[in-house]
């Protein structure tokens, strides 16, 4: 029986009975961050973390960090968002996949690149002493919810930021965040970030 990892989420805003903690919210970016966004920006005060060593290139780290800090600016919630960026740098990445190159799309190369990404996270979010962080990964059909939350929860085990359990394409989430992005022309890009994303959409056209 899978976890109902939305429910999960939605209990804890409930419980928060008018507080608004911080959140520390991993954006990979814009049309992710959008439907994420919609829905928890009117119960924390949120920063957005971009962090994303396995983006192919420079160029395409910073096209997709633009839209977001864009998308913010025009996107109105209760709360100020702000942004942390957190540079770009692929050798971590590389490094972490090397031997996994020829692995298939939500293999152990995604897992890794998860538990990467979530731990920085987790690091950036204790550090600067913030009450929840979450990722906007699980937005994705194409990424794996439960290897997302099982992480999450792991790694942030008897600390005082607390993470916040998400599968945001339920309720429609995913088809949300592709209605918000016609309405805010935001980029979309056909694959996950990484050159083996990018060489196995490539393959499937």
């Amino acid at each position: 029986m899978h976890t109902n990892y939305n429910l999960l989420m939605e209990n804890e805003i409930k419980s928060l009975d008018g507080r608004v903690p911080t959140l520390l919210l991993h954006a990979c970016c814009a049309p992710c961050s959008s439907a994420c966004i919609e829905r928890l920006g009117n119960y924390f005060k949120i920063t957005i973390f971009y962090y994303n060593p396995n983006i192919t290139s420079k160029i395409e780290y910073n096209k997709r960090l633009d839209e977001v800090k864009r998308f913010i600016k025009e996107f109105k919630v209760k709360y100020p968002i702000e942004i942390l960026d957190a540079k770009y740098d692929p050798e971590n990445f590389l490094s972490m996949t090397k031997g996994l190159e020829d692995l298939p799309e939500r293999s152990e190369r995604c897992y890794k690149c998860y538990k990467m990404r979530l731990k920085e996270t987790f690091k950036v979010a204790e550090e600067k002493k913030f009450d929840y962080f979450a990722t906007t990964l699980t937005l994705s059909p194409y990424k794996n919810a439960e290897w997302l939350n099982e992480i999450g929860e792991r790694i942030s085990k008897d600390s005082h930021t607390k993470y916040l359990y998400s599968d945001f394409k339920k309720k429609d989430g995913y088809k949300r965040s592709i209605v918000l992005s016609k309405i805010y022309n935001l980029y979309r890009q056909d694959y996950c970030g990484c050159s083996y994303s990018k060489k196995n959409k490539e393959i499937l056209n």
